[in-house]
């Protein structure tokens, strides 16, 4: 089983985004060194609680403090963005960090409607154009347009001699059927949905020959199931409570969380967040990585840890690295 990374860049309480930015750098060189396969950063915009708006930018830092591991971007957000615009900038990765750089792609906003609309005139067109930049996207990655085609004549300049690896990041039917559809990559957040993961991945599998799906996982691990456990709770509450608090307040701490008066609706929510989830110590969390594999039938898991500290979060892929060595 391969495994891999995705960072969303968290700013903890008590943090600042200038020491969530050098901890993400520091578990992605630690992810060079543990064997991890991948590591991938995401695009979120007007969020205190997590740092990276622009994952190129993040990238072009991980690339110069690693040596092995692929980095990528886990996902633009295509709406926002002209396809060329983002075939430049990773043309740009994979020309400075040879055979290494990943493109994932997404539809998602990645922020409030105000935000959106600050970046986009009309996100909803983009969104509605989605197919179709990706298709631009792909040609532009692989020089494919036609004579005939008004882009024929130019390319993402740097071209890399090794392009980056074209992924489209989804949580439901639709995406799977499009990756199918531009045979491209594709990655399930099994993390973000209760949609039928297994078989939206079969389904793209069976028609795409040879296709080999991530999953992206929630994961926290630790020395003892009691501590990931506390540690997962802090994860889902703090998600649970933002989707109950609309305007920007405080990240609440892990105490405030426990004495929160959360409502029977947030309690189910809880339930079903921790559901979701794989928790516990290193062979717990083994077996059950093992399982959602066997469940997926996918080779490679990317996991995703938030916890209430950077160390716990560097600790819980460093057990999880040295069990599934054993």
């Amino acid at each position: 089983m391969n495994l891999s990374i995705l960072d969303q860049v968290p700013v903890l309480p008590g943090k600042t985004a200038y020491e969530a930015i050098q901890a993400s750098i520091n578990l992605a060189i630690a992810g060079d060194k543990l064997g991890y396969t991948r590591y991938w950063t995401a695009e979120h915009h007007d969020m205190e609680e997590l740092a990276c708006p622009a994952p190129d930018i993040m990238l072009s830092q991980i690339g110069a403090q690693t040596e092995r591991i692929r980095i990528g971007s886990g996902a633009v957000l295509l709406p926002h963005y002209k396809p060329y615009q983002i075939a430049e900038r990773y043309h740009l990765l994979a020309t400075m960090f040879p055979g290494r750089v990943d493109l994932g792609v997404g539809r998602a906003p990645g922020g409030s409607a105000e935000a959106t609309m600050a970046l986009s005139d009309n996100f909803l067109e983009g969104v509605k154009q989605f197919p179709s930049k990706l298709e631009e996207l792909i040609a532009f990655n692989h020089n494919g347009f036609s004579a005939e085609h008004m882009f024929s004549n130019i390319q993402p300049w740097p071209v890399a001699s090794n392009p980056p690896e074209i992924w489209l990041l989804g949580t439901s039917e639709k995406s799977g059927k499009l990756a199918a559809e531009k045979d491209i990559s594709y990655a399930f957040g099994h993390f973000m949905t209760d949609a039928n993961g297994p078989e939206i991945v079969r389904d793209y599998s069976s028609k795409v020959n040879g296709a080999k799906p991530i999953i992206a996982v929630s994961v926290i691990c630790a020395s003892s199931s009691a501590e990931a456990e506390e540690q997962a709770f802090y994860q889902i509450a703090k998600q649970v409570w933002k989707a109950g608090n609309t305007k920007k307040e405080h990240i609440p701490t892990m105490d405030e969380l426990t004495k929160y008066p959360f409502s029977n609706e947030q309690k189910e929510m809880l339930e079903k967040g921790r559901e979701r989830m794989v928790v516990g110590a290193p062979y717990e969390v083994k077996k059950q990585l093992i399982d959602l594999q066997a469940k997926y039938q996918a080779d490679e898991l990317m996991l995703v840890t938030i916890t209430t500290s950077y160390e716990a979060r560097l600790k819980s892929y460093e057990l999880i690295a040295q069990e599934m060595k054993q």
